[in-house]
């Protein structure tokens, strides 16, 4: 059965976690670049040089340190005089610092200061952060928020609670779209076409084991269309029990999603279903609320400034 894994994960104590835990959890690889040069051969606005240049950038995982043009190939599966050329040419950029000594990569402060305009601009991580830390609080578990990065969900503000053992994901992190409530939330919520689309590549990504992953996106669609949340009991990790919810902008606009997490001990089925799901549910809600009244508390600080 095929393996994809958070990029960044662990089980925080100060008891022994299971060790087992840990050599299980490898980096989720990229989607394969022949798979992307496929579809941009039907999207003559689509440049595939620039894309084969941010594969470059995505090879590196967090705690990875260094990498040599031959470990970027094979994580990106492009030819090794190609990856030489991107990496010059990055190197050049400042997205990445070369070690003469060790004859290998880095990533640079232009990739910093990229990561740090995109989150800083996210209203919806101050709406909702409040919000999530309570019932973080609350739930003696994590709270995440959410955004989709090809096959993966990628942590875009997380909180935890006080409990001794807990989840440490945090911002950056990733995790499987299909088999985690915040992915299968998201997938559940797109548009028809989106969703299609979508499907159409994890078929290929997940093909050995798409007939189980499937049923689990099907169920969690129709969870989410009964009762506004869905979860995943045991499906990307056993000792992982989650629920999820959909979150879009007041304007129809980005969407995101929601997740609260935890062992399966302390978070249990009945536990996700009667209580912490329908709070994410209202948790959604008020951030939403809150993204609407933001542009009018916008304008009145301006008003006021004048």
């Amino acid at each position: 059965m095929t393996d994809h894994r958070a990029e960044t994960i662990g089980l925080r104590a100060d008891a022994a976690a299971n060790p087992a835990t840990a050599e299980r959890l490898v980096p989720a690889p990229l989607l394969a670049p022949a798979a992307f040069d496929q579809e941009a051969s039907k999207d003559r606005q689509f440049v595939t040089a620039l894309a084969r240049g941010l594969d470059i950038l995505r090879a590196f995982h967090p705690g990875d340190g260094m990498l040599g043009n031959q470990e970027i190939a094979a994580r990106t599966g492009l030819p090794k005089p190609t990856v030489a050329r991107l990496t010059h040419t990055l190197t050049q950029l400042g997205y990445l610092n070369y070690t003469r000594r060790f004859r290998k990569y880095e990533l640079g402060a232009s990739v910093l200061a990229l990561g740090y305009a995109a989150l800083s601009n996210l209203d919806i991580r101050q709406v909702a952060r409040p919000h999530m830390q309570a019932l973080a609080n609350y739930s003696n578990g994590s709270v995440a928020l959410g955004g989709r990065d090809r096959m993966s969900m990628i942590y875009l503000e997380s909180c935890r609670g006080q409990a001794t053992v807990a989840l440490t994901l945090d911002v950056g992190s990733r995790v499987p779209l299909p088999t985690t409530a915040i992915g299968k939330a998201y997938i559940a919520s797109l548009p028809e076409r989106e969703r299609s689309a979508l499907l159409d590549l994890m078929r290929k990504r997940w093909r050995d084991d798409w007939s189980k992953v499937k049923a689990g996106i099907d169920k969690a669609e129709r969870e989410i269309a009964q009762r506004g949340f869905c979860m995943s009991i045991g499906e990307w990790l056993p000792e992982i029990n989650a629920v999820g919810v959909p979150l879009r902008g007041p304007d129809g606009g980005a969407l995101y999603a929601l997740n609260c997490a935890g062992p399966a001990f302390s978070l249990g089925r009945e536990r996700l279903e009667r209580d912490l799901g329908p709070r994410l549910a209202q948790l959604a809600r008020d951030v939403q609320l809150g993204l609407a009244k933001r542009p009018a508390q916008d304008a009145t600080r301006k008003l006021r400034r004048v």
